[in-house]
């Protein structure tokens, strides 16, 4: 007899604690944008941050219904995603609730293609093809530049497009430093996985670069965001107040001393709760960002 699924079962499949990844990386640049002009509609910003989740949800579950339809999670697989090698969901469930999340998310796009201009098809099927396409891709050592494109480049055009009517190209100073510490995240789990993904036989960026420098780049993407934004202070490109995210930086430091125990493939224990602390750092470091945004408006 199968086990009746709740509404918390289904919810928890979509893995909402990873939420704060797409939804921050949107809600920096709609401050940033209100600071840069001081006028952004926040009914499409707000429409923004819910089409994003539910693209970022429709990644997640089709992810996972495509790495353990091709065998890279097991039931052996000590990291693997627990919704389908434990047993509690079927594979054809997984998949409608993937298709069914991507259909909702286009629904938010289709509404604010509506209500701003044709532009905002080509940002949305940009994402409709990150969120379908990330699996093979990330087989193919190619996840990295998937991510950055879904979770800086194009929430960050389009959220500027449906905020003010046009492309502010000037949202992507503030995309960058976020968008880095989001493929932390993912850098930090493959790196991790290198033993496992081998055994599967795909290959990511964290395989092809081997131990030493992909902990060289995890250092860099969680690192660089901090350096990034003081250096751009003087320049204008951000407030002085801005400063105030050197601060909440030790959680960074911490992560990247962390990495740096990870010795050889055998030990992935060491840096198995690495992926959930590097998202902590991207929320922090957005949250004080856009605070900081926010006081300087407040101040002016």
């Amino acid at each position: 007899m199968e086990q009746k699924l709740t509404f918390k079962d289904w919810l928890i499949a979509t893995r909402p604690w990873s939420f704060t990844a797409s939804a921050m990386s949107v809600i920096v640049v709609l401050v940033y944008q209100q600071w840069l002009t001081g006028g952004v509609d926040w009914l499409n910003g707000v429409l923004a941050v819910v089409g994003i989740i539910l693209f970022h949800a429709a990644g997640n579950t089709w992810s996972d219904y495509c790495d353990y339809t091709s065998g890279v999670d097991t039931v052996e697989g000590a990291y693997a995603v627990p919704t389908l090698t434990s047993g509690q969901f079927n594979p054809k469930q997984i998949r409608s609730l993937a298709l069914a999340l991507l259909v909702a998310g286009c629904g938010v796009g289709l509404y604010l293609l509506l209500t701003t201009g044709l532009t905002l098809l080509w940002i949305g099927l940009g994402g409709i093809f990150c969120a379908l396409c990330y699996p093979p891709l990330k087989y193919r050592a190619l996840g990295d530049a998937v991510i950055l494109a879904a979770y800086c480049l194009l929430p960050s055009i389009g959220a500027s497009y449906v905020a003010v009517g046009e492309i502010d190209w000037r949202v992507l100073l503030a995309a960058l430093p976020v968008g880095l510490l989001v493929d932390s995240i993912l850098h930090s789990n493959n790196t991790r996985d290198m033993t496992t993904d081998r055994k599967a036989k795909i290959q990511t960026m964290a395989m092809g670069m081997g131990i030493k420098w992909s902990i060289a780049l995890y250092i860099f993407e969680q690192l660089f965001p901090y350096v990034w934004v003081i250096a751009l202070i003087p320049f204008g490109v951000f407030p002085w107040i801005s400063a105030i995210v050197i601060f909440v930086m030790k959680m960074g430091v911490q992560n990247c001393r962390t990495m740096r125990e990870f010795k050889e493939e055998g030990d992935s224990a060491k840096i198995a709760m690495l992926d959930q602390r590097s998202a902590q750092s991207q929320m922090l470091f957005a949250i004080v960002l856009s605070l900081s945004l926010l006081l300087d408006m407040l101040l002016r």
